[in-house]
């Protein structure tokens, strides 16, 4: 090659690399990475009825589209917004799955349909960003609130107690629990408290408002990891 064809192609070589230089966007031009802000998924065993399910809670800024894989790489879950949804985007999202009871779906079945492990949460902003966010489920599943009662002393005190959670249901996996607090909820009245209170005061004002006859409430025990299990109790108001 003559000095003249070697220097015509390195010439040539400097233009074209000068060229997709100026195409390629800056590192700093390319789409970030956010994350969503809150992101579980979680148990929710009611033990009176005896039903189980999963449920899911997440909050992001302006987001998309969305889907949930599970610890195997399986998509469980996905959505996309349309419309005003697509060009706006969403932020929280809560929804329940349903909930079988165990004597129609066997226990280890639905815990194998959804193993214990991180699933990741995966979607798309309105900018065009991927925001994600990782939520680990586990087993440890509380057992209900047991003993339960309502105290009610004219003219409208009442107090709903029960004892201390420390372990999981019977059958279930067995997993050491950690309760970190409890909700009661009666109609719309609805409190949590530290795992150290095992007693609420339910408003007298509210106690007012509700009609005579079979009031029905629940409390909820809360584990460390997110798992919940409610137990229904009941009580007369004259």
């Amino acid at each position: 090659m003559t000095r003249h064809r070697r220097t015509l192609t390195v010439v040539l070589v400097a233009v074209v690399a000068l060229i997709l230089g100026a195409t390629s966007p800056p590192a700093w031009a390319k789409k970030r990475v956010v994350s969503f802000s809150i992101a579980k998924v979680f148990f929710e065993y009611n033990s009176t009825p005896n039903d189980l399910g999963v449920h899911v809670f997440l909050d992001g800024e302006d987001w998309k589209e969305l889907r949930i894989v599970n610890p195997n790489g399986r998509t469980i879950f996905e959505v996309e917004g349309h419309g005003p949804y697509r060009d706006f985007g969403m932020t929280e999202l809560f929804f329940e799955g349903a909930e079988p009871n165990l004597a129609d779906v066997p226990l280890e079945e639905l815990l194998a349909r959804f193993p214990a492990g991180d699933y990741k949460l995966i979607g798309r902003t309105v900018d065009g960003s991927r925001i994600v966010a990782t939520a680990t489920l586990t087993h440890a599943i509380p057992a209900g609130p047991s003993n339960l009662a309502a105290a009610l002393t004219p003219p409208n005190t009442l107090v709903i107690s029960w004892d201390a959670v420390t372990a999981p249901p019977p059958g279930f996996p067995a997993e050491p629990i950690h309760i970190v607090g409890y909700q009661v909820i009666v109609g719309t009245f609805q409190v949590t408290v530290p795992a150290t209170t095992l007693n609420v005061t339910v408003s007298p004002e509210f106690v007012s408002s509700l009609a005579s006859g079979q009031q029905p409430f629940e409390v909820l025990a809360i584990e460390a990891g997110g798992n919940q299990t409610i137990t229904e109790g009941s009580f007369t108001k004259p």
